[in-house]
C-alpha cells in the first residue's frame, strides 16, 4: 500500500511590523469588546444579543431566515440556534416555519425585542462613541472601514465555505 507524503509548507512568521499591527488589534478589540459587554450588561443583553437584534431590526417585517442570519452575524448555525433559544426565553424573538417552502424558518423580532434594542440603542451608540469613534480622524475612521470591509468580505466567503451556508 502506497502512502503519499504530503510536505507540510513552512509557516510564514509574522514580520515585527506584522506582529504589531495584529497584537494592537487583537488587544483593542478584546478590550472594546469586552467593554460594550459590560456597558450592555444593565439592559440584560450581550452583544450578540445586540448584533442579532440589529439584524432582525433591519429586515423587512422585523424578520428573516435563519440561515440568512447566520450568514450575515457570521455565527454558525448552531451557535445561532442556542442564542435565539435563550433569545426566546426572554421574549425578545420567535421562530417560524416558512410557510412557503416548509424547510427552513424564520427568525422574528417580537415586539418585546423592539422595545429591547430601542432602550438599548442610544447607551450603546454612546458606548461606541465613547470607546471607539471619539479617537479616530475621519482619515482613520475611512481607513478603517476600508481595511475592515476588505477582511470582512474575505471572512465571509472563508465562513460561507466552511460552514457551508
Amino acid at each position: 500500500m502506497a502512502t503519499k507524503t504530503t510536505k507540510k509548507k513552512a509557516p510564514r512568521w509574522l514580520s515585527p511590523r506584522e506582529l504589531k499591527a495584529w497584537r494592537s488589534y487583537i488587544v483593542a478589540s478584546r478590550r472594546l469588546w469586552d467593554a460594550m459587554e459590560g456597558d450592555l450588561s444593565h439592559q440584560d443583553l450581550s452583544m450578540s444579543d445586540y448584533e442579532i437584534l440589529v439584524h432582525l431590526s433591519e429586515a423587512p417585517s422585523r424578520q428573516i431566515r435563519m440561515s440568512e442570519l447566520a450568514q450575515s452575524s457570521m455565527i454558525s448555525k448552531s451557535r445561532l440556534s442556542h442564542r435565539m433559544k435563550v433569545m426566546e426565553k426572554a421574549g425578545w424573538v420567535r421562530r417560524e416555519i416558512c410557510k412557503i417552502d416548509k424547510r427552513g424558518s424564520f427568525a422574528v423580532m417580537t415586539e418585546k425585542g423592539w422595545k429591547a434594542i430601542v432602550k438599548a440603542a442610544p447607551d450603546h451608540v454612546e458606548s461606541i462613541r465613547a470607546r471607539f469613534v471619539d479617537h479616530l480622524t475621519v482619515k482613520d475612521q475611512e481607513d478603517l472601514a476600508r481595511i475592515f470591509e476588505r477582511v470582512s468580505a474575505k471572512m465571509r466567503e472563508q465562513f460561507a465555505a466552511e460552514k457551508d451556508i
